[in-house]
C-alpha cells in the first residue's frame, strides 16, 4: 500500500490542476473553433456553417484596419523595445556606481498594470492637459502632441506607452544575458587591443542570440494580445483607427453581439501567436536532442 501511494500521490495531486487546464484551456479553445464555423450572433449555435465567419472577418475593413495597426504597433514596439532595452543594458553592464537605483528605475513600469500606464500616458498626451498644453503654457504656442486624438498618429501613441512599459523588462534580459558572456573571453580581446565597441558587436551580442529570441517571442506575445492598454489610452479611436484583433475581438463579443465573428477573430490570433511560438519550441527542443 506504502508504495502504491509512493507512485500515484503525484499523480493525485497533478490531476486537478491537469484537468482544470484540459477543460478550461483546451476545452474552450476547440469551443471557440467550433464557434467560428457557425453562424452564431448574440447566443451560440452549434450547427456548423463552413468558412463564413472568416470569409466575413477578412472582408471587415474594420479587420484589415485591425491587422494593420498590429503590423505597425508590432514592428514598432518590439524594434524599439529591443534596441532601447539593448542601450540600457550595456550602459549598465559599465557598472557605474548608480547601477541599482537605475535599475530599480528601469524596472519600475513592469510593476505597473497596462490599465495604470494607458491611464497615465492619456493624461500626458491629453493635449488641454498633458505635455502639449504644459509646453505652450512656456511660450511655444505653435507646439502641438496630440498624436492620441489624432487618426493618423494615434497607433504611435500607443507604440510609446507600451515600450515605455516592456523595454526595462527587455533591459533585465539582455543584461543578464551580458553578465553571462564568458569574461576570460572579453579579457583576451581587451589584451589584444580591440576596442569596447568592438568586442560588443563582434563578440559579446552575437553570443546572445539566445536572448534575443527569448526577447523577441515575449514581446511579440505582449504585442499580438494588447488589450488593455489600446482601451484605457484609446479606447480603440478615434473612431477605430487604434483597434487591433484583442480589441475587434472584445467589441464583436461585448458590443456587437457576433459571437461568431469574435471566435473566428480569436482563432486567427491564436494561429499568428502558434506560428511565432511553435518555431521556437521546436528550435529548442531540438537544441536540447542534439
Amino acid at each position: 500500500m506504502t508504495e502504491w501511494l509512493e507512485r500515484h500521490i503525484p499523480k493525485m495531486v497533478l490531476a486537478p490542476s491537469f484537468i482544470a487546464i484540459l477543460v478550461f484551456v483546451y476545452g474552450f479553445i476547440a469551443w471557440t473553433g467550433w464557434v467560428s464555423l457557425t453562424r452564431s450572433k448574440l447566443l451560440p449555435k452549434y450547427d456548423i456553417v463552413g468558412l463564413i465567419q472568416y470569409e466575413r472577418l477578412f472582408d471587415s475593413p474594420r479587420w484589415d484596419t485591425a491587422l494593420t495597426n498590429l503590423w505597425i504597433f508590432g514592428g514598432l514596439f518590439i524594434t524599439t523595445a529591443m534596441v532601447l532595452g539593448l542601450m540600457l543594458a550595456i550602459l549598465l553592464d559599465q557598472k557605474i556606481r548608480v547601477e541599482g537605483a537605475l535599475r530599480t528605475i528601469y524596472l519600475y513600469p513592469m510593476a505597473l498594470s497596462m490599465i495604470v500606464t494607458g491611464t497615465a500616458w492619456k493624461w500626458i498626451m491629453n493635449p488641454g492637459l498633458g505635455l502639449q498644453k504644459m509646453v505652450q503654457d512656456w511660450g511655444f504656442e505653435n507646439f502641438t502632441f496630440d498624436w492620441v486624438i489624432n487618426p493618423d498618429r494615434a497607433i504611435y501613441a500607443v507604440v510609446i506607452a507600451g515600450v515605455w512599459q516592456s523595454s526595462g523588462f527587455v533591459m533585465a534580459l539582455f543584461l543578464a544575458g551580458l553578465r553571462s558572456v564568458d569574461g576570460e573571453i572579453i579579457k583576451a580581446a581587451q589584451v589584444d587591443g580591440i576596442p569596447n565597441w568592438r568586442i560588443y558587436t563582434a563578440i559579446i551580442i552575437p553570443s546572445m542570440a539566445p536572448v534575443f529570441l527569448s526577447a523577441f517571442i515575449v514581446l511579440a506575445h505582449l504585442a499580438i494580445k494588447s488589450f488593455d492598454l489600446v482601451i484605457a489610452l484609446t479606447g480603440g479611436g478615434p473612431g477605430y483607427a487604434t483597434d487591433l484583433p484583442a480589441t475587434y475581438m472584445y467589441a464583436m463579443a461585448f458590443s456587437r453581439g457576433d459571437i461568431g465573428q469574435a471566435a473566428s477573430s480569436a482563432m486567427v490570433m491564436m494561429a499568428v501567436v502558434f506560428a511565432i511560438i511553435v518555431p521556437y519550441l521546436y528550435s529548442e527542443l531540438r537544441a536540447k536532442h542534439d
